[in-house]
């Protein structure tokens, strides 16, 4: 959900001249500067590492959700596969920004209760430790899908079909916990062109660096 929302925004950013989304299934927009990469092993990206080099920005947006899933195979996902490409990308784009879609809660520690907090943690601090010119954890809290977009996750489109009312209701009231997949675009996109205030990004600078990007553009016309 959100990796869609992020590439809507690349491919309306005038600016941004060609994007690689790696996928592991084709569908999807389609657009002149957008070339999608089909590729099951995420783990290993030795067979298109020729594919991945020479690009100014990466945004990783992959990820699973930790309802009924073991530590082991949350980290898999969460862990295991964001390490593997920023070091692969870092070792390829030295010169590139890193951005990472984490989540409100995150635990830096590593040593917290919850399982996902602890993971999430430690991915970022492995992925802050890497050689990039620059690398931003995403901390979004809760986040209103527009433009269409939906979550592969069953579960999720059904809780937004009955709570979206409320959840407009909270972006309006409670900035600091609600954002969109259009203005959390917009922000991935402003860090990585004019950098960001902090490595670790809460949802009241994600709005921040929205509103950052949109005083040089035209106003968000979706909300």
């Amino acid at each position: 959900m959100v990796g869609r929302g992020v590439l809507r925004e690349c491919l309306l950013d005038p600016e941004i001249e060609g994007i690689v989304s790696v996928e592991r299934g084709a569908g999807g927009p389609e657009s002149p500067k957008l070339r999608r990469l089909t590729h099951q092993d995420f783990l290993n990206f030795s067979a298109i590492e020729k594919d991945l080099t020479g690009f100014d920005t990466c945004f990783f947006c992959l990820g699973a959700t930790a309802a009924g899933s073991t530590e082991e195979a949350y980290a898999r996902v969460n862990y295991d596969i964001p390490v593997a490409v920023g070091k692969m990308l870092a070792r390829l784009n030295p010169t590139m920004t890193f951005l990472y879609i984490s989540g409100m809660g995150t635990d830096s520690s590593e040593r917290g209760r919850s399982m996902w907090a602890r993971v999430k943690g430690r991915t970022e601090n492995a992925l802050l430790k890497l050689s990039f010119k620059a690398a931003y954890m995403f901390r979004p809290g809760l986040i209103v899908p527009l433009n269409g977009i939906r979550s592969k996750t069953v579960w999720y489109n059904l809780f937004y079909a009955g709570a979206f009312p409320v959840l407009w209701l909270l972006y309006h009231l409670a900035p600091a916990y609600v954002t969109t997949t259009q203005r959390l675009g917009l922000a991935m996109i402003e860090a990585a062109r004019n950098g960001a205030s902090r490595p670790i990004l809460e949802t009241s600078d994600i709005h921040a660096l929205y509103q950052r990007s949109s005083r040089r553009s035209s106003p968000e016309k979706a909300e």
